[in-house]
């Protein structure tokens, strides 16, 4: 994954939009399948025999509905992730789940690139680098001072090796050699 540019502003009011999208497409579909699995397959709630305020035993119905409602919000999403509208909203997405992965395996690749390991040095370049922008785009600024710090840490630690690092040479494929596997 290659880094790029993003524009805040559009970030900001494209994740706006699809959050409030999903949250009232989660409520709509819940709902709207909740009821049409209780009419379909539940028990009457109008029954003479069932005290005030006891349940009707239809929350598994109701949680059926929660789960369909969310495999269609997914669906949707993924089928228009390629929409240029959501362009800046699944780069970050997919950067956050990135972050993940690297994080996973922060410890080896920190070892790594202290022992001199060009991989782990390029691996660490980009998740810094692109932490930082991801924080600046999420408004985080509480932890980007201990962000800066590491970021140094590691520019030493390059200047030290006398090696020609940068998140631009950064390939995923890199991380599986910091896997506990590898």
């Amino acid at each position: 994954m290659k880094l790029r540019e993003i524009d805040k502003s559009i970030y900001k009011k494209s994740l706006n939009l699809v959050s409030l999208g999903l949250v009232v497409g989660l409520i709509i579909l819940s709902l709207g399948f909740g009821a049409a699995l209780i009419a379909a397959f539940g028990v009457d709630a109008s029954l003479a025999n069932r005290a005030e305020g006891e349940s009707t035993g239809n929350f598994h119905l109701n949680l059926l509905g929660v789960i369909l409602a969310l495999v269609v919000c997914g669906g949707v999403l993924w089928r228009i992730k390629d929409n240029p509208f959501l362009a800046e909203v699944y780069y970050v997405w997919r950067l956050k789940a990135l972050h993940n992965r690297i994080y996973r395996q922060l410890k080896r690749i920190k070892n790594a690139a202290s022992a001199g390991n060009l991989d782990a040095l390029i691996v660490l370049s980009f998740y810094y680098t692109s932490l930082k922008q991801v924080y600046l785009l999420d408004n985080n600024t509480l932890t980007l001072s201990k962000l800066e710090q590491e970021i140094s840490r590691l520019e030493e630690t390059i200047n030290e090796q006398a090696v020609t690092v940068s998140p631009e040479m950064f390939e995923e494929s890199m991380l599986t050699g910091f896997s506990p596997e590898a």
